[in-house]
Formats: structure tokens, C-alpha cells, sequence
């Protein structure tokens, strides 16, 4: 592997440490107890491992509103803790990945406590956005930008001033235009490079800039969480000063042996403005979600692999690949939807606390044949915690079991992420499976979690969904060459078939996908499979979906 780019062909592993593994028994899980797990991270075969955030933080967004950008959070560990985890992934040849959020802090930052007790137009309230409402009593907000987490953008601070939060009232976002916040966030960055990190997701990476000039303008669809236009005009969203940070913020990624690695975050539709941010100076990779969000059918599926492919070419990056992360319903259960459609992603985060009606059976099938799909494409792919063991999303959690605020946001209406959060099952006859020794758990794990514990699975031959990551890696190892990536997919069409998915790459890999519900089919004999996503394939038939890496016989 490229050590300058190590991250091209990688496969990264996200982890959500409140839910990964607990150390020290307090139902938390903690940064040594990903280190405690360190032996399992290696045999699945992974390059990195990324951390959701661990920084204190009182928890107002699962992590995502943080107090101190340079500590770990009392409850998760200590620094000493986390530069043992660095050590011991290191001494592993694992990369460390870990979570930036620079749109906003938390509310108990201590630049904004000092900005509240500041004076208008003080230098304190300048590191965010604060502005003087509307009308003559200052009661109304001053522009109509919408928060994603409803409601008002603007928070009153009771004496006619407003404060700006994109997100969370308790998520002040940071004003960018200031040269403070600019340097704060160079020497955060080189703060966790010097302690061994290898490289940042970086949250929310099209906001940061705003269009503060006076009068503020008005969104024309205030609701609307995406940019309004193509060419950067919006007031919130995707403005071309954000390009101008990352180039700051590339200088410093670079100025270390290897460079570090950055990828942004973004959910806004993918175009060619959101590409840029994966251009070589500035930071190099960003994710797309495109698979995620498809339907399990093959054209949709050919149809976001060429855009996604197609787009990170376009500026010189890799191609990213994700099927799941800790914002949405998990995979295994996503893709079991009786419509036959993956629209639960945006579904499931809007619409009432409705189950919905999920095949379990066709659910599985799916999922397998999904991640040989993601796992059979040149590029980084991104594996999020418990998708290696087939785990469902958890809709058994009650409302007093439910930890995200967005329950009590939504009115009631959406648990929110939790299902999709909630500890790993590690051992199918321990107290709380194996997350640790108390039996403790800050989200109660179902009784039916014991079937997918990571002792009931990985025996070779068991057909285990562990055993088929395993051996995915593995392949991945052989056949995801740097050649394979420049050369690109070469699209097949041996079965013109609006079902079968069918490309091979230059390294001799073919990875065949039978997207249909109902109908089997064969493939030529001189196909060796090396790996089927279906333990009922045999002899050359692909059943139904199912996905298949083989490779040709040379005559």
C-alpha cells in the first residue's frame, strides 16, 4: 500500500466508543476498551479505525457538541488512555482516525460562557455569531435560517440579542470570519498529530462559512438542509471560503511524514462543488453516501458507482464507499424493507415513531450481498461498528430507554439514532455479552442480541457474516492494487440483465451482484468463485440476492 496515501484502497472501521467496548464496568464504553479490542481489529483485517468523538462534552448531540477539543472525556478515559491506544493500533500497523467538529462547540465551551458574559460587539462574542433581532422590542428572530434539528436557527439570549446554532440551541456555531477561530483550529489539528494521529473526519464540512455581510439574507427555503444553488450562493451551506480553510488546513496536514489524512462529511446531494473538497490541496478525500442511500437494485447501484467513481476522479481523489454509520438505521434491517427501496434513510429520521415492516430474511440476504458490493469497489471503504456481525437495528429500546435528544425535539414523533448505537454483543453467554463484566449498558441490549455475538460467529466454514467480512478483507488485500484503482471498473455485460450488477478490475477481480428477488442464474464455467456473499450458492449459480467475487480461468 501507498504509505504516502495509505488510505486509497483502505478499509476503514468507524467506531462509536460509548457502545464499543467498557472497561472499566460503568455501562460506558471507553477509550481502553477499544484498546481492550484491539487483537479482534486486526483479525478482521482493517487498515484504521475512525472515533466518533470522545471529547467532554455533556452529550446534547451523542458527542457532537464538545467542551475541550484537546482532552478526552472523564467518562471515556484519559490522554494517557488514548496515547496507549495509539500505541498498541500502531504496533498493529492500524491508523487512528479521530473526529473534528469545527462548525460549532458546545454551549459550555468556554469561549462561549465568555461570550455570554461579554458585551455586545466584545471580542469574546466575535469567535461566534451573535446579531440584534428584528422589530422595534428586537423580539423577532434576525433572518429566517432553520436549524436541522428544527425550529429557529437563532437562539434569544434575552436581552434582543440572538446566537446562531445550525444545529443544537446548545451547538453555537463558530464564526469562521475570525482569525481566532482559524488558528484555534491549525493547532487542534496539529495538537492530535503530535500525540500519533493519522488523520480527521471532519463534521459537517460544508458549513463553517456564512454570508454574515448586513442585512443577513433570507434562505428562500428556509427548510431546506441543502444548498439552494450549485454555485455557492447560499448564506449557509457549501460557500467557497470554506475551500479557503481546508487549503490553510492542508499546509498543516502536510507538514507531517506521512501527510495526515482528512475526509469531510457533507449530505448534501453530490455534485461537482462537493467533489472539490477531495481535491489534493485541500483535504483529500470526502465522503459520499450515494450507496447508502440506494435502492437494492443493480441500475441504481451502477448509477451511483459511476457518479461517485467518476467524481472523485475528477479531482485526482479516491472513491468512498459507505453503507452505514451511527446517524442512520442500520443496513441489516434498511435493506429488509417490504417496499423493496432503501427510502428508510431519510424516512426513519423524519416521519413518526412508526416500526416499519421489515423482511428479515430478504434483510440478511441483502446486507451480505451488499458489503461483497462496497467491499468488491477500488477505493476507501468504510465499515461502521456491528455491520461485520450482521447486527439489525434495535427497535425494541422503549421511550425511557431513549438517550438521543432528538426524541424530545421531535415532540415525541422520532427515537432517533439510538437503534443503530446501542453496545456490541462480544459474548453470547456474558453480562451484557461481553461489553464488559457489571452487566451494565448505557442503551439495554436485546435478548436477541446474543445470536449475533462475535463468539457465535468467525469459526472458518460456520458461513457467518464475520467469517465473510474476514475473508473479504483478506481478498481485498490481494486484489484492491493501486493499479486496480487508477484503472478504474470495467463494466460488464455478459447477462444483459437489468438485475445483474457485473464489473472486474485490473487486478483479475470480477464481482458479480444478482439483484433480483426471485431469479437464479449461472455464470460461465470458466469462472472460479473465489467468495459468495450467499452460503447456498453452488456450483456456478448465483441465487437470488447474492454477490460473488470470482475470477476468470486464463486459457
Amino acid at each position: 500500500m501507498n504509505t504516502e496515501k495509505w488510505w486509497r484502497n483502505a478499509v476503514i472501521y468507524q467506531i462509536y466508543p460509548r457502545s464499543f467496548a467498557d472497561a472499566n464496568n460503568d455501562g460506558i464504553g471507553d477509550i481502553a476498551g477499544v484498546t481492550s479490542r484491539m487483537d479482534y481489529l486486526e483479525s478482521l483485517g482493517v487498515d484504521a479505525i475512525w472515533l466518533s468523538p470522545f471529547y467532554p462534552s455533556p452529550l446534547k448531540d451523542g458527542g457532537y457538541d464538545v467542551v475541550d477539543y484537546r482532552d478526552v472525556d472523564p467518562r471515556l478515559g484519559t490522554l494517557d488512555d488514548f496515547d496507549e491506544l495509539v500505541v498498541q493500533a500502531h504496533e498493529r500497523g492500524i491508523r487512528i482516525i479521530v473526529d473534528i467538529v469545527p462548525n460549532h462547540t458546545s454551549d459550555q465551551h468556554e469561549w462561549f460562557q465568555e461570550a455570554l458574559a461579554a458585551e455586545p460587539g466584545s471580542p469574546e462574542r466575535d469567535r461566534y455569531v451573535f446579531r440584534k433581532g428584528k422589530g422595534n422590542d428586537f423580539s423577532e428572530p434576525p433572518s429566517n435560517w432553520m436549524s436541522n434539528f428544527g425550529g429557529s436557527a437563532w437562539e434569544p439570549c434575552g436581552d434582543g440579542w440572538y446566537y446562531l446554532h445550525l444545529f443544537a440551541a446548545e451547538q453555537p456555531d463558530l464564526n469562521w470570519d475570525n482569525p481566532e477561530v482559524r488558528a484555534e483550529f491549525l493547532d487542534i489539528l496539529r495538537f492530535w498529530a503530535d500525540r500519533g494521529v493519522d488523520g480527521f473526519r471532519i463534521d459537517v464540512s460544508h458549513a463553517l462559512t456564512k454570508d454574515l455581510r448586513e442585512p443577513l439574507r433570507d434562505r428562500r427555503e428556509p427548510l431546506s438542509p441543502v444548498p439552494e444553488d450549485a454555485e455557492g450562493n447560499d448564506p449557509l451551506w457549501d460557500r467557497d471560503a470554506v475551500h479557503e480553510i481546508y487549503r490553510e488546513w492542508r499546509k498543516v496536514l502536510d507538514s507531517y511524514n506521512p501527510p495526515r489524512f482528512a475526509i469531510g462529511e457533507t449530505w448534501t446531494p453530490m455534485t461537482h462543488r462537493v467533489f472539490q473538497y477531495a481535491q489534493e490541496d485541500e483535504l483529500g478525500s470526502v465522503f459520499d453516501f450515494s450507496l447508502l442511500k440506494s435502492a437494492f437494485r443493480a441500475d441504481e447501484y451502477r448509477s451511483v458507482i459511476e457518479r461517485t467513481y467518476e467524481g472523485a476522479v475528477s479531482v485526482g481523489a479516491s472513491p468512498t464507499w459507505v453503507l452505514g454509520n451511527h446517524d442512520v438505521p442500520r443496513v441489516a434491517s434498511r435493506l429488509g424493507l417490504d417496499t423493496g427501496d432503501n427510502t428508510a434513510v431519510e424516512h426513519w429520521v423524519t416521519s413518526n415513531n412508526t416500526r416499519p415492516q421489515i423482511n428479515p430474511d430478504v434483510a440478511v440476504r441483502r446486507a451480505r450481498a451488499a458489503a461483497l458490493i462496497e467491499l468488491g469497489l477500488p477505493g476507501t471503504a468504510f465499515i461502521y461498528q456491528g455491520e461485520e456481525l450482521g447486527l439489525p437495528e434495535d427497535f425494541d429500546l422503549t421511550e425511557e430507554d431513549i438517550q438521543d435528544p432528538i426524541w424530545e425535539r421531535s415532540s415525541h414523533t422520532f427515537k432517533g439514532r439510538d437503534g443503530c448505537r446501542v453496545p456490541l454483543p462480544w459474548s453470547a453467554d456474558k453480562a451484557a455479552f461481553g461489553f464488559n463484566e457489571s452487566g451494565k449498558s448505557w442503551l439495554l441490549q436485546p435478548e436477541w442480541f446474543e445470536q449475533y455475538a462475535v463468539d457465535k460467529q468467525g469459526r472458518p466454514g460456520d458461513g457467518s457474516v464475520l467469517s465473510l467480512y474476514r475473508s473479504a478483507l483478506k481478498l481485498r488485500e490481494t486484489y484492491m492494487t493501486e493499479d486496480a484503482l487508477t484503472s478504474g471498473i470495467q463494466w460488464e455485460d455478459t447477462y444483459l440483465s437489468q438485475d445483474v450488477l457485473e464489473w472486474s478490475l485490473s487486478s483479475g477481480l470480477c464481482v458479480i451482484a444478482n439483484c433480483s428477488g426471485t431469479c437464479a442464474f449461472r455464470i460461465p464455467e470458466d469462472y472460479t468463485v473465489l467468495i459468495a456473499s450467499n452460503s447456498e450458492y453452488k456450483d456456478n449459480e448465483i441465487p437470488p440476492m447474492t454477490t460473488v467475487w470470482c475470477v476468470k480461468e486464463v486459457q
